[in-house]
């Protein structure tokens, strides 16, 4: 009888413990992967980069690029989606780069700072608002995977917009270098001639793994399992579905890896992995005492050096 009651204890113990794993990872889900639920605020405290130091010269930059000729511009998605984008044109009709911002964020807000190169450059810029960010439609975020496919519709709208004579650049951010990378390893078109990914994950199951481990303190077994299998369901796509590592072996163009040493968010150690795993022509920069996404405000004139050395080898 003891026994009975033992085992049947047990048994609702476990049921307990399973059905509180499973709440926890539905509310871990919907707190990351849904429009509606994943906050700029939350995440820009979780990436610990202090960004007041850095907002004169924003603000400066802002208003000059938001005083230049623009205009929104839209796509279709693959599986439907209306994905928008603002158009700057430049100076060269042939020069273009093609811009993806990080998680949770938008297209106008993560090139404010390298409008200033790109325009001085002759580029006309295209910054995307990634599927389910700003405007946009979606409600589950790609994290690249899915972004990959509209980054290419994006490619076919410039070459469109500007000819065959098109010169296209990817710059990627975060999320967004992320979306660029896994972009490599699909068939692109002859006009783009190169990619630049800044502060990239690998995939996101493993970013999440990280932040979940280090920043949120809980185990990853089984909740990214579980959130793994929703997505799947909800989504379309598994979390390690796509990783820039494995994409980058197919890659054919020159690519620029940018990363701040002292990235807690994204750790350094993807960029280095993804950059050992890159099959195309590559080149590397890691910024001292950066944080996530810092690097360019960090030091500049390394950052635009770089940019300059890579771009003059492969732009006309």
């Amino acid at each position: 009888m003891k026994q009975n009651k033992a085992f049947r204890g047990a048994a609702v113990f476990m049921s307990l413990l399973a059905a509180a794993e499973a709440g926890t990872s539905f509310y871990f889900y919907r707190r990351t992967m849904t429009r509606n639920h994943a906050k700029t605020e939350r995440t820009m405290k979780m990436a610990g980069t202090d960004w007041s130091q850095h907002m004169p010269l924003i603000e400066k930059r802002k208003e000059v690029m938001m005083a230049r000729p623009h205009e929104d511009v839209y796509t279709v998605s693959f599986d439907g989606l209306r994905l928008h984008a603002t158009w700057f044109p430049g100076d060269d009709p042939t020069r273009t780069v093609i811009c993806f911002h990080g998680y949770t964020s938008r297209g106008l807000s993560d090139y404010i700072g390298l409008s200033d190169y790109y325009f001085k450059h002759g580029y006309s810029m295209l910054l995307v608002d990634e599927r389910a960010h700003g405007d946009s439609k979606g409600t589950y975020i790609g994290f690249g995977c899915l972004d990959r496919h509209d980054a290419m519709k994006w490619i076919d709208w410039v070459i469109e917009k500007q000819g065959t004579e098109a010169q296209i650049i990817l710059h990627g951010t975060s999320m967004g270098g992320a979306t660029v990378l896994m972009t490599s390893g699909m068939t692109l078109p002859s006009q783009v001639k190169g990619i630049i990914s800044d502060c990239a994950f690998t995939s996101a199951k493993e970013v999440f793994t990280h932040v979940l481990r280090t920043m949120i303190h809980l185990p990853a077994f089984p909740m990214m399992q579980i959130a793994d299998l929703i997505n799947q369901k909800k989504a379309g796509y598994a979390l390690d579905e796509c990783n820039a590592a494995r994409e980058v072996r197919k890659a054919q163009v020159p690519v620029l890896f940018i990363h701040g040493s002292a990235d807690t968010f994204v750790p350094m150690s993807m960029c280095d992995t993804i950059y050992e795993n890159c099959a195309s022509p590559k080149k590397k920069l890691i910024v001292e005492g950066a944080a996530h996404a810092e690097s360019y405000y960090k030091d500049t004139e390394a950052y635009e050096n770089a940019m300059t050395e890579f771009l003059g080898g492969i732009v006309k």
